[in-house]
């Protein structure tokens, strides 16, 4: 697409949208770290089940293709709310996404504290991908609104950290309060409930401006309440680039969610929930500090550094499965959240540089709808694969497949930094 509003190699440290409806002085900084909140507390939720999958197996009787579409409806509640809460953020606010959004994950909480069949599990997944999608979407812009346009590039940092921090800290949480507490599974949830309602409390408070208003005929698709959301004209080359990147890394961090607590069994001998939880949080541990590490550095910089580290955790990922390496394992898990951490933290940093604030919900929803397809789709596909030739192959064809898309994403970047540059150097 052309005619960007920025030019595409400009630092987010210099540059901001128009239309941003509030000055960067209004509000203290606190508050752009409080508004990062709802977003941790929502991630936390998105994967506290993990280590507990185990538990309801064993109670309820089900196997691995149930657990495969128990997984499946979260990701079809999450993608079905992309097509929709950007758009009705971007026109209603921020908070009235928000509260039915934590709203519908305290019923999530209670419905997994309760479970008592595979029907219930369906459910409280539904809402959670629900929630999240909702999160992603109007969570993190409103965190960008709160900040200001001179603080954006804090705002993409605190957001894109918020999410991963929160997505490694739900397991961590839920493998130890349910290896070391009474009721595991209604503990767990009870500790999440309250999180989330301080969260609320959070929204109920914040600073977030009011939606600018639009003519009933601006931008395309106004009159639409529900669409594959998109990202105005001129920031086209911003999102791909950054799908490219962040497709992968989350891919490659799913994989590990999914079928890590299996690899870590036949490594370690262990179904310890305490292990496997450890495991994921050590990855999104490393994927905040590797965005607190590179925020820095230029945008398309960034996003090179993250295709390397995805597609150098796959070769990691494929020896440690052949060759029985716990260590192995370890690293290709840290590589992977890397490689998301700052595929993330690049694109959203793009859509930050270059979207105006009245459809920035909706940009974040299209960033996250091309990342997730892949993250729903490719580990599925290499669990059911495993099924059939072995884990040791299933998971040596998935990485292989995922190194490949990592090193395209990362030239692609590449070579789209050589043609800016190139057409820059044109009078």
């Amino acid at each position: 697409m052309h005619g960007d509003a920025t030019d595409p190699g400009t630092d987010a440290r210099t540059a901001g949208p128009a239309n941003c409806p509030q000055s960067a002085a209004a509000v203290p900084t606190r508050w752009i770290w409080w508004a990062a909140w709802p977003v941790t507390a929502v991630f936390v939720l998105s994967n506290a089940a993990t280590p507990l999958y185990v538990l309801w197996q064993r109670e309820m009787g089900f196997g691995p293709g149930t657990l495969t579409v128990v997984f499946a409806c979260y990701i079809a509640g999450l993608l079905g709310s992309l097509l929709v809460s950007g758009v009705v953020s971007d026109r209603l606010g921020r908070k009235p996404v928000l509260l039915p959004a934590l709203g519908l994950a305290l019923v999530a909480c209670l419905v997994f504290a309760t479970a008592g069949g595979v029907s219930a599990l369906i459910v409280a997944r539904l809402c959670t991908g629900i929630a999240v999608g909702a999160v992603v979407s109007a969570g993190m812009a409103a965190v960008t609104d709160v900040a200001g346009p001179e603080r954006r590039p804090l705002a993409a940092l605190l957001a894109s950290c918020a999410m991963v921090l929160g997505a490694g800290t739900g397991p961590l949480l839920a493998g130890v309060l349910s290896e070391t507490l009474p009721a595991p599974t209604v503990t767990v949830f009870g500790v999440e409930a309250v999180l989330l309602v301080t969260a609320a409390a959070v929204v109920l408070r914040m600073p977030v401006p009011a939606p600018v208003r639009r003519s009933a005929g601006a931008g395309a698709g106004a009159g639409t309440w529900m669409r594959v959301p998109g990202v105005p004209r001129g920031a086209g080359r911003q999102l791909a680039l950054g799908v490219a990147v962040f497709a992968p890394g989350i891919t490659a961090t799913s994989f590990v969610l999914s079928l890590g607590p299996s690899l870590l069994s036949g490594l370690l001998g262990t179904s310890s929930r305490i292990v496997s939880g450890a495991l994921a949080f050590g990855m999104f541990l490393c994927a905040t500090g590797a965005q607190f590490a590179v925020r820095r550095l230029r945008e398309r910089v960034v996003l090179v550094a993250g295709a390397g580290a995805t597609a150098l955790g796959m070769p990691a990922l494929i020896a440690a499965v052949h060759a029985g390496s716990v260590p192995g394992l370890v690293a290709a898990a840290l590589l992977a959240g890397a490689g998301q951490g700052m595929g993330q933290l690049g694109g959203l940093s793009l859509l930050n540089s270059t979207v105006p604030a009245h459809r920035l919900a909706e940009a974040n929803a299209a960033l996250n709808v091309g990342g997730y397809l892949p993250a729903a789709l490719l580990p599925v596909s290499a669990g059911y694969l495993s099924g059939v030739v072995g884990l040791t192959a299933g998971t040596t064809a998935f990485g292989a497949v995922l190194a490949a898309l990592a090193v395209a994403g990362g030239g692609l970047v590449v070579l789209e930094r050589g043609r800016a540059a190139g057409g820059t150097a044109v009078p």
